[in-house]
């Protein structure tokens, strides 16, 4: 219908209202930003994180945060304790330590030194503590690292 028909979106725009152009206009004086304080003057614009002048945020953080290596290795750790107690004696790489259950994630494996191995093993792990390879040994076992 005729009565219907509007201009497109954006086909026609409101001309913007003229600011300080004398008391008659409604908007002189001031311009509309009040009588006085720190939004009614010009260059008023304040950088990025402003506050007030109160201690921005970003400078209330502690500093020095520390650095965590992209390259660094997160191993499974497995005890001598845990050894003597779950397996008998006899050769296990890393696959036959996470099927017997001594294992449980997908990560290296690093023997540790914690408990005594009464036991003769041979094992295959990623990485061992020098204490644990040495108890393997004394053992009558032996640490193959690979």
């Amino acid at each position: 219908m005729l009565s219907n028909i509007k201009p497109a979106t954006g086909s026609r725009t409101r001309p913007g209202r003229r600011k300080g152009r004398g008391n008659s206009s409604g908007n002189g004086t001031t311009a509309g930003r009040g009588t006085k304080g720190q939004h009614s003057r010009t260059g008023k614009g304040r950088r990025h994180g402003f506050e007030g002048g109160q201690m921005p945020l970003i400078r209330r953080q502690p500093k020095l945060g520390g650095f965590r290596s992209p390259r660094r290795v997160v191993y499974e750790p497995v005890n001598l304790d845990v050894l003597e107690v779950q397996l008998t004696a006899g050769a296990y790489d890393t696959a036959a330590l996470r099927e017997q259950g001594v294992v449980r994630t997908k990560r290296p494996i690093k023997l540790l030194g914690r408990g005594t191995v009464k036991k003769k093993f041979t094992l295959t792990v990623d990485a061992a503590s020098k204490s644990a390879k040495e108890a393997i040994e004394k053992a009558g076992g032996s640490v193959t690292i690979g």
